[in-house]
Formats: structure tokens, sequence, C-alpha cells
């Protein structure tokens, strides 16, 4: 097990070298001067002599890999240069608003999976039954309603009409329902199938037959074999869906006005913050890559069967 996680470590590494160089394209192909970004982000006019100066700041006038090699290195290091708009180093920005957006996530992949394992159950059981049909429909629904979408109806139910929550911000626990539903229903509409799927495709196996024969309960059948062998696709699926959640709040935390990441980076984007945005990706794909290495441990957790070599290929 240590010599996989650390062969896994170092293919991180290559990775996150890779995530850091697309960002730093990405950031060289935009139109915006990163000296006129500067000022603009300070509501400062600047002349030609300012532009320049700041240029040399910058290390704008390096060759292109020059100033890659510094700002990789910068990267690596958890430098990732200093907000313009708050003039404060961007890592700090980053660690200040991740808190809220983890709270904000991890309640989302509590109440789906909680929500998945129920809903994925009784489809199953009672499969080609009105429940069934009810929790797929439910699930259709759930998967086409834009998140967007999805926000306001919440807030005009609960906070306009029925005033049971508050319609933004962030405090109290009351303040974090309806984002949190918001943010799970699509995961509770895909995985609630997956689920059913799961456990459907599980009770046609040999091993059930075979326990039938040796006398067990269902019950012990079901909840000893069938659903632990038929959880491992939804926990991949969330854990690929964590590092979803984390960075792609955005518009979830605009809608509500969570101050949280996403919203740190939309508003970035608005003040061409390109400090802030280059960080945001580098920390986003890290992330990505640590999720990954985290399910897929979890994933050999649940099913020892599976061999060191078949999951490094």
């Amino acid at each position: 097990m240590a010599g996989y996680i650390f062969k896994r470590v170092l293919t991180l590494i290559p990775l996150i070298l890779f995530a850091t160089f697309v960002a730093f394209v990405l950031m060289r192909l935009s139109p915006v001067d990163p000296a006129e970004a500067y000022f603009s982000a300070a509501h400062i006019k600047p002349n030609a002599e300012m532009l320049q100066e700041k240029r040399a700041e910058l290390g704008l006038s390096d060759s292109f890999w020059a100033q890659y090699m510094r700002a990789a290195m910068d990267m690596l290091q958890l430098d990732l240069g200093t907000s313009y708009l708050s003039s404060r180093p961007v890592w700090e920005e980053i660690v200040q608003r991740l808190p809220a957006t983890l709270q904000l996530a991890g309640c989302s992949m509590l109440f789906s999976f909680v929500a998945v394992v129920a809903l994925g159950y009784f489809s199953a059981v009672h499969a080609g039954r009105w429940m069934d049909y009810a929790v797929r429909l439910v699930s259709y629904i759930g998967a086409s309603l834009p998140q967007f979408m999805l926000g306001y109806l919440l807030i005009y139910l609960f906070s306009l009409r029925l005033e049971l929550l508050p319609v933004e911000g962030k405090g109290t626990w009351q303040h974090l329902i309806l984002p949190s539903l918001t943010l799970s229903l699509a995961l509770v509409a895909i995985y609630a199938r997956l689920f059913r799927e799961s456990i459907l495709e599980q009770m046609k196996q040999v091993y059930v037959d075979y326990a039938h024969t040796r006398g067990l309960k269902p019950g012990n059948i079901i909840f000893r074999h069938i659903i632990r062998l038929a959880i491992l696709p939804v926990v991949t699926g969330f854990g690929i869906n964590l590092g979803r959640l984390i960075t792609g709040t955005i518009v979830v935390e605009r809608v509500f006005s969570w101050p949280g990441l996403g919203r740190f980076f939309v508003e970035a984007i608005f003040n061409r913050d390109l400090p802030v945005i280059q960080g945001y990706v580098f920390f986003a794909a890290c992330l990505y890559l640590c999720t990954s290495l985290m399910t897929d441990l979890l994933h050999m957790a649940a099913d020892p069967k599976l061999s060191l070599q078949e999951r490094s290929r």
C-alpha cells in the first residue's frame, strides 16, 4: 500500500506542473496586459511610464520560458503571487475563504450520500413499482434543472413565500440549507440511478444465489454483500465530484452570496485579478488530483480483491 501511494504521489508532480503550464499559457494568451490589469484593479489610471515600470517589476520583458519557470517554482512553493485588488498574498486569500467552501461542500456531500443510498436502495428493491418510477422521475427532473434556476426557485419558495430560511449570506446552520440542497440535487439525480442499477446488477451475480442456498437471511445478503459492492461506483463518483464541489461552487455561491472560493474567483475575473485567477486554477488542479488519489484508496479499502497492480494500470 505504501509503495502504491508513493508511486501515485510521484505521478502527481508532472500533472501539477502541466496544470501550472496551462494556467500560465492561458494567462499569457489573454489580451489583458498584466500591468494594465494591476492598475485597473487598484482603480488607478496609469501613464506610459507607470506601465513600463510595472511591466519591468512583473518581469514581463523576460522570455516566455523564463517567466514560466519562475512562476512554476513560485507556485510549487505555494507562492501564488499577490492579489491586485487586495494587495494580499493569493494563498492567504484562498486559505481564508476555503473553510466556508469546505463547509458548504461537506454538507452537500453528506446530504447527497444519504439521499443517494436511501433513494437508490428503495428504488432497486421496489423495481418496476410506483416508488421506483417516482424516484427515477425526480432524478430526471433534478438532472435537467440548472443550478442557478433551482437556487432561485428554492429562495422563492422557502425564503420569500414561506419565510422559513434566510435568503443569502453565511451565519447560522439555516444559511447552509438552501445552498446545500441546490448543490446536492444534481448529485442525487445522477448517483441515485447509478446506485439503483448497481444494486440490480449485483443481485444477478452468482454469489447471491449461493448465499440464498446457504440459508442466509435476505437482509444480511443485501446489507453485508450486495450494498458493499454496489456502493463502489458511487464512492468513486463522489470522490471525483468532491473536487468539483469545492472548486466549482461558483454559481451557487454567487446566487446565495456565500463568501467562499467560488465567489472569490468570480470577483477576480470581473476585476481582471490575474494572480488570483492563475492561483485558483493551480489550486483547483491540485485539489482534483489529490481527491482522485483519495478516491482510489477508498475504493481499494472497500474492495480488498483489487490488486495494487490492477490499480496502477
